[in-house]
């Protein structure tokens, strides 16, 4: 038995992303977003240039359409805080976190905003997106990248009890 060398924090509910990183040469590194109370993403992996196998893009009308979205807003350093069982997409530079439970609120815990990561730059920023539709609250859902479209799969409601079918 041998120790890993990279200790995180503890996280329930977190995803993970492999993300780019700006600067030269490239490289790229493993970011655990979200759980718990955290809301810097932690690094617990990272890969020099060559090390990773790198491909085109799948979602260029996409990846196009999240940097006109992120141009529109204020970048922060600093995340979500305290969300947890939320989605995560990589769409090139960008990793795409949706709804989830927000542990900061006593009521209306099940969120429906959308963030932004954006690696593009260094310092990576946060882009924060509420959205008014109470019928996209999900928690425990998926979203999945088809076709240059993220879509919004499962997870439960703005209670976290009812399934959500669509």
């Amino acid at each position: 038995y041998k120790e890993e060398g990279c200790h995180t924090a503890s996280r329930s509910g977190h995803c993970a992303a492999l993300l780019p990183t700006s600067g030269h040469p490239p490289a790229h590194q493993l970011l655990l977003f979200g759980g718990c109370n955290s809301a810097e993403p932690e690094v617990a992996g990272h890969w020099g240039q060559g090390k990773i196998k790198e491909e085109p893009p799948a979602a260029p009308r996409l990846m196009e359409q999240l940097a006109r979205l992120v141009s529109t807003g204020q970048g922060s350093g600093q995340g979500p805080r305290g969300l947890r069982h939320h989605s995560c997409s990589v769409v090139g530079p960008f990793a795409v976190l949706f709804g989830g439970e927000t542990l900061t609120r006593a009521r209306d815990t099940i969120c429906n905003d959308l963030y932004v990561y954006d690696t593009r730059k260094s310092p990576s920023l946060w882009f924060h997106f509420p959205s008014a539709d109470h019928g996209l609250k999900r928690v425990g859902h998926r979203t999945c990248l088809w076709n240059d479209q993220l879509y919004l799969v499962g997870g439960f409601g703005e209670d976290g009890r009812t399934p959500r079918p669509q």
